[in-house]
């Protein structure tokens, strides 16, 4: 067996974080949306993606952070006001309606730095969204919520550990957005 088959990996990807009162905001806007009786994901699991790097080694890691260190980004503002339903794989997200142009250049940014470290990147179009709820057999009942407005002044680094009770997100690393 070679040693890069025997190297540890840590599932990894950039996102967006919410602090406490923007996840109690999505938190709410999934159940005024989904009801109480639709399983759906973890309030402190709530985040929005920016680019999927998957299972990484330790160099790969690195040269993720050390690339993502570099990146010069803006701060901005999000309002999440829709709502979407993707029939496959089944998932009910929120999102916004306008993409500010700074996170349009975020994802891109952090696209080519999976690029740079030798990753595989996604090939569909970058959808920003906060995934809500999995396996829902049919769209959500409405379209409207309560806009969920947050600042965005950072992105992170975050490990998904998978655990008998389910998946949680830990945060490795975090970078500021300039003001």
């Amino acid at each position: 067996m070679s040693s890069q088959q025997t190297e540890p990996r840590q599932r990894l990807f950039f996102a967006l974080w919410p602090d406490d009162a923007v996840r109690t905001a999505l938190s709410q806007a999934a159940t005024d949306l989904l009801g109480k009786r639709i399983k759906q994901v973890a309030a402190a699991n709530l985040h929005l993606t920016l680019a999927f790097a998957g299972a990484v080694n330790l160099p790969v890691r690195q040269c993720l952070e050390a690339a993502a260190a570099d990146i010069q980004g803006s701060a901005f503002d999000l309002c999440i006001d829709h709502v979407g339903h993707w029939p496959r794989p089944r998932i009910a997200w929120i999102g916004p309606t306008h993409t500010p142009p700074a996170l349009w250049s975020l994802a891109g940014r952090l696209r080519t730095t999976l690029e740079e470290c030798g990753l595989q990147t996604e090939t569909r179009p970058y959808q920003p969204h906060i995934t809500l709820a999995r396996k829902l057999g049919k769209p959500p009942a409405s379209t409207q919520i309560n806009p969920v407005h947050w600042s965005i002044r950072r992105f992170c680094l975050l490990e998904s550990v998978s655990a008998a009770r389910g998946v949680s997100y830990q945060i490795l690393a975090s970078w500021k957005l300039e003001d």
